[in-house]
């Protein structure tokens, strides 16, 4: 009797799972949300943010979605990220290495494939792929921007080759007129809606509605942050050091005044920016749900590159730390995705567009190579056999912030190698499964040696083989943060 019952609790189960499996449709429009510097562990659902976190928007789409978690980017930087989110390219394909440097003339973006698909296409938010512009870029029925970082109130945009000032909040802003578009286009035909915030990129401003919201809460500093022995045995000489300047945790944006003064202030600043963002995509869920455009749409939030907050002594990104590189990623889309998945492969900022163009059956030009996949596949529960086990990084040093030198990375499931070029240091090899927080440099660990070889190779062989083993250089532009605090050096 015992064996029947569960003979037939099986038999439900799979009659369940094969009814949700054959009621999925694939969406036909799409709603990507990009946020800046927001890491991959500040949202309330994740079992890594902290206590006092409130994202009910974020912690809904994981709960009815999906949430990959293990999202990166190829490139801890705003510009070469969000190149790399438009073009499906590696940084040293797209060539966009810093946040001075365009996009080359004539490069193909996804918003044209798209428009080319017979979508409806519009921008909304911070271009910043290098240079000011806001002018209107290819591909784009309606575009709303600013120029480089914007501000965060009262902001002048460009709408449509016309520019003009709108008062309140830019994350509200931009939120109301992706909904005011959406409720003006044909809904008999597809659409491709780029909403791109500026929280929460410093200096952090949040709406005054939540100004205050997390002052009293209790901080959290991590392990790593302590300036003693144990942490900085064995990790290049450059780490400790950084903490002394513009990105280090005693000398941050070197005390200026129009910046957070502490560590505490700048976590709680940075965490009630992100409040307007999570309102925004709870705005954009219901506004879906109540037109009817639920189950027809498929909405993507991430983060165009992680942020340091005090770990190993430093602030920002650039560096192939985890909580850099790494980036939240959620995907909604009732009736197509099971709700609370989870997904563990490797997804990356240069699946965003094979992932829009499988969508909307439509391709890139012949001769522009994706280095991406679609990650659609695997929203519907079929990961490909042949998906990445391993990915490379690089970041190239800038002459505005010489504290972060030129990096080389490979990261695996489980391992990670990181290479450092032009400066004579240490390299850095982590055991990411014993070792989450990296705080055990074993790239001198002999149990290690061959594989530590095997990484290097497959790294340098990967830029070989694409032509990217050349380190891009820059002339230096006015802004230097070359200042760094007078310290004892132990």
């Amino acid at each position: 009797m015992k064996r029947f019952s569960t003979l037939l609790l099986l038999a439900s189960l799979s009659l369940i799972f094969n009814s949700f499996a054959s009621a999925q449709q694939t969406p036909k429009n799409v709603i990507f949300i990009l946020s800046d510097d927001h890491r991959y562990d500040y949202m309330g659902f994740h079992p890594n943010s902290p206590d006092f976190l409130e994202t009910p928007a974020m912690d809904r789409m994981a709960e009815e979605g999906a949430h990959l978690a293990n999202a990166f980017v190829s490139t801890s930087l705003c510009s070469p990220s969000r190149a790399s989110i438009l073009t499906g390219q590696y940084t040293f394909r797209h060539r966009v290495v810093d946040n001075t440097n365009t996009l080359p003339e004539g490069t193909s973006l996804v918003s044209t494939a798209m428009k080319d698909a017979g979508y409806q296409t519009a921008f909304f938010g911070k271009w910043h792929i290098g240079g000011e512009s806001d002018d209107p870029k290819p591909g784009f029925d309606r575009w709303v921007s600013f120029r480089g970082q914007g501000v965060y109130y009262n902001p002048t945009l460009n709408v449509d080759g016309e520019r003009d000032q709108y008062e309140g909040y830019v994350t509200d802003i931009l939120t109301d007129l992706t909904l005011d578009w959406l409720d003006e286009i044909d809904r008999d035909q597809p659409f491709f809606a780029y909403l791109s915030h500026k929280a929460v990129h410093a200096e952090f401003e949040p709406a005054e509605r939540h100004e205050g919201m997390y002052a009293d809460s209790y901080i959290p500093m991590p392990q790593s942050m302590k300036n003693i022995e144990r942490n900085y045995e064995g990790k290049p000489d450059w780490v400790r050091e950084q903490r002394y300047s513009w990105h280090g945790v005693d000398y941050m944006y070197h005390n200026r005044d129009d910046h957070p003064q502490s560590l505490e202030d700048l976590i709680v600043r940075y965490s009630e920016s992100l409040m307007g963002v999570d309102e925004s995509i709870a705005r954009v869920l219901d506004y879906l749900e109540e037109n009817g455009l639920a189950e027809e749409t498929l909405v993507l939030y991430m983060g165009d590159n992680g942020f340091m907050l005090g770990e190993h002594g430093l602030i920002d990104k650039r560096q192939a730390y985890e909580e850099s590189m790494r980036v939240p990623l959620l995907a909604w889309a009732p009736g197509f995705i099971e709700p609370g998945t989870v997904i563990e492969e490797n997804i990356m900022n240069i699946d965003m567009t094979p992932t829009f163009l499988d969508i909307a059956d439509g391709s890139m030009p012949e001769d522009h190579v994706v280095d991406g996949q679609s990650f659609l596949p695997i929203l519907a529960g079929n990961t490909p056999d042949d998906w990445r086990s391993t990915f490379v990084y690089q970041y190239f040093w800038e002459d505005a912030f010489p504290q972060t030198p030129t990096v080389y990375a490979i990261r695996g499931d489980r391992y990670k190698y990181i290479y450092y070029h032009g400066l004579w240091d240490k390299n850095e090899f982590y055991d990411l499964e014993t070792d989450p927080q990296e705080m055990y440099n074993l790239i001198d660990a002999p149990e290690h040696q061959e594989r530590i070889q095997e990484m290097k190779s497959e790294m340098f062989r990967t830029f070989s083989e694409n032509d990217a083993s050349d380190v891009r250089f820059r002339p230096p532009g006015l802004f230097r943060a070359n200042e760094k605090k007078i310290h004892v050096k132990q």
